[in-house]
């Protein structure tokens, strides 16, 4: 496995220039407990690292949520017109791995490949942008060596030796000689700022809420009686008689092969350098993972992550979904039943640090918004004559879109509030439409209606979901929106349904039996039918 790669696109937004909006972006820090202004370290830069996945065994939908909460903050950045490094690791040597693939009579190197494929075609599937770099653990091992050795001198580690003195390949880190240790997660030091973090301190694990973590079981090696202090963790841990040979690495302190952690700092370091704008991942990795990356990253001498952004669980009655406790959903399985719009929209409808609750009715309300988004396109795209082109869309800064929509995306990445932006557009652009025929500056009236087409594809490529895009157009989730495909014969279909109660309604209100025309309207109201009525008759929308 190796590790060179060519660097991805790393500004899709085609901004020039960073835009004014950018000012206003506001970020929480999981380390402060607060909401506060972001300023990068670079002028113009972001370099962002995400903890992605172990690759034991196909995707869920829990794993997705971090994957889709984080590109939405990526795009935000880019489309506020920052440059943006983000770097997302694959953790692909570990217990679970090498346990699993023996179980099933695999490789781990095999096992461990197959997995990191579906991971990428379920990222590709759900509209997520690769990263700039997506190192995997194995092709870091001097790095993390080499770290190890640095925390070793700077005296916060130690190397278990035998009773001849002979190192074993443990290394433990010395929480007792950094005293810097639980200022990520000691939830007693801190203050909490608002509903959505008062539930993630009480869900998520912490120096003071660790217990035992059934999302995060101990690493067997962090068990040993080798180990000077309870708190300490491993760096390095020696094989089990079970490890394959070509799972094991020789280093100054004996052979065997990372801690959990420890890859993280190392590939962080090496893609970053030093202090980086937004250390980012899942809720459940805030504490052990994340408090001690910060400390052995920090104990090695380098600056650790300005501001540390962890996102919330998906959840199904209250419970979090995992597959260790057996209510995990893989993603192809829901793919399978529901667009990858649909599910997309449904994963990302709320804010990164609030909890996702998973349900039929979450995939319902993301079909109808999809509804209406192809529904206004659609109609917008054929009154102007023509869709704004991608480049046009994506070329489109933050500063040109509406206050609102900029309000809610600089609140923190407030997604519930960008999106009832997205609405408020929509639901503008089809009084438009209404009135179009009624206008005598009718260049006028189309300039209008393509300015708010426009708005409302640049506010959904903000947040992956232009229909228009890839990957929906291929995936031929574009639909009615992109003019063909059976989601149009679908809408076509709708339109003559439509019509005809329209028509009908026309006449009842002619022979002034308005009863008549009211019940039409209430069970196409019913239905999520809009309807406008004006001079030249009445349209319909979808709600």
């Amino acid at each position: 496995m190796t590790n060179t790669q060519e660097p991805q696109n790393t500004n899709t937004s085609g901004a020039l220039a960073v835009a004014k909006a950018a000012a206003g972006l506001k970020l929480y820090d999981t380390a402060s407990h607060a909401v506060s202004s972001f300023t990068p370290i670079k002028p113009g830069q972001v370099g962002i690292y995400v903890c992605g996945a172990t690759v034991q065994s196909s995707p869920h939908i829990g794993h997705i949520r971090a994957a889709v909460a984080f590109d939405v903050v990526r795009r935000w950045f880019e489309r506020l017109g920052y440059k943006v490094t983000f770097v997302r690791n694959v953790t692909d040597i570990d217990d679970k791995i090498l346990d699993k693939a023996a179980a099933a009579g695999q490789q781990w190197w095999e096992r461990a490949y197959i997995y990191e494929r579906e991971f990428t075609e379920a990222y590709s599937k759900l509209g997520v942008e690769p990263p700039t770099y997506e190192p995997r653990a194995t092709g870091h091992m001097i790095d993390m060596i080499d770290l190890i050795k640095k925390i070793i001198d700077n005296g916060h580690a130690y190397v278990v030796r035998d009773a001849d003195g002979n190192p074993t390949g443990n290394v433990y880190f010395d929480v007792a000689s950094w005293p810097h240790y639980g200022e990520l997660t000691h939830q007693k030091q801190t203050a909490v700022s608002d509903a959505a973090s008062e539930v993630t301190d009480a869900m998520g694990p912490s120096v003071d809420n660790a217990g035992n973590d059934k999302y995060n079981p101990v690493d067997p090696a962090d068990m040993s009686p080798d180990k000077h202090d309870p708190r300490d963790f491993a760096l390095w841990k020696a094989p089990k008689d079970s490890d394959p040979l070509d799972a094991r690495w020789n280093t100054p302190f004996g052979t065997g092969r990372p801690g959990w952690h420890i890859e993280c700092s190392a590939m962080s370091h090496r893609y970053l350098k030093d202090m980086f704008d937004i250390h980012g991942g899942g809720l459940d990795l805030r504490f052990p993972h994340h408090e001690n990356e910060m400390a052995q990253t920090r104990a090695a001498g380098y600056d650790s992550a300005a501001r540390w952004v962890h996102s919330a669980w998906v959840t199904a009655k209250g419970e979090k979904m995992s597959k260790s406790l057996g209510n995990g959903l893989s993603v192809p399985a829901v793919l399978a039943e529901h667009s990858a719009w649909v599910v997309r929209y449904a994963l990302g409808s709320v804010q990164y640090r609030s909890m996702l609750e998973w349900s039929d009715q979450t995939l319902a309300e993301a079909q109808s918004a999809y509804d209406r988004v192809a529904n206004f396109i659609e109609r917008a795209g054929a009154a102007v004559g023509e869709q704004p082109s991608r480049e046009e869309i994506m070329a489109i800064s933050a500063d040109a879109l509406p206050a609102d929509f900029v309000a809610a995306m600089n609140d923190d990445i407030n997604v519930s509030g960008a999106s009832a932006a997205i609405f408020t557009a929509i639901r503008s652009g089809n009084t438009l439409l209404s009135k179009l025929a009624d206008r005598a500056d009718s260049d006028v009236a189309k300039a209008e209606v393509r300015e708010a087409l426009v708005n409302v594809r640049a506010m959904l490529d903000t947040l992956g979901l232009d229909p228009l895009a890839e990957p929906w157009v291929s995936d031929g989730a574009a639909g009615g929106a992109a003019g063909a495909g059976a989601d149009s014969a679908e809408h076509d279909a709708l339109d003559k349904l439509v019509s005809e109660q329209l028509a009908e309604r026309a006449e009842a209100r002619k022979a002034k039996d308005f009863a008549r025309a009211d019940a039409i309207r209430d069970a196409l109201g019913a239905a999520g039918i809009a309807i406008e009525d004006g001079p030249q008759g009445s349209t319909w929308s979808l709600k």
